[in-house]
C-alpha cells in the first residue's frame, strides 16, 4: 500500500480551496483565471509528489509547467483584451452572442 505524504495531502485541499473559490467567487474574471491557476499549480506540486515514489524522470512535470504558464499567460492576455473592449472584467456582463 503507498503511503500519502503530507505534501500531496496539502496539494489535495489546494485543489479542493480552488474549486471552492471557483465556485464562490465566479464574479469578476480575474478571480475566475487565479482560481484556476492555483488548480493548475497545485495539480502540479501533486503530480511531482506522486512520482516521488517511482522511478519518474520529470518530462511530463516539465510539459505541465510550460502549459500552466502558456495558460496564465493566455488568460492574462484575453482578460485584458476583454477590458479594453467592455471596460470591466464581470462575467456576467459578457455576451456569446455579440462576438
Amino acid at each position: 500500500m503507498m503511503k500519502v505524504s503530507y505534501l500531496s495531502m496539502l496539494s489535495i485541499t489546494g485543489v479542493i480551496m480552488a474549486v471552492v473559490t471557483l465556485c464562490f467567487q465566479h464574479k469578476h474574471l480575474l478571480s475566475v483565471l487565479l482560481s484556476l491557476e492555483a488548480m493548475t499549480l497545485n495539480l502540479f506540486i501533486l503530480m511531482i509528489s506522486v512520482s516521488a515514489h517511482f522511478n519518474f524522470e520529470g518530462q511530463m512535470c516539465l510539459i505541465l509547467i510550460t502549459l500552466g504558464a502558456c495558460e496564465a499567460s493566455l488568460g492574462l492576455a484575453v482578460l485584458v483584451s476583454l477590458i479594453r473592449t467592455h471596460g470591466n472584467d464581470y462575467v456576467s456582463s459578457f455576451n456569446s452572442q455579440k462576438c
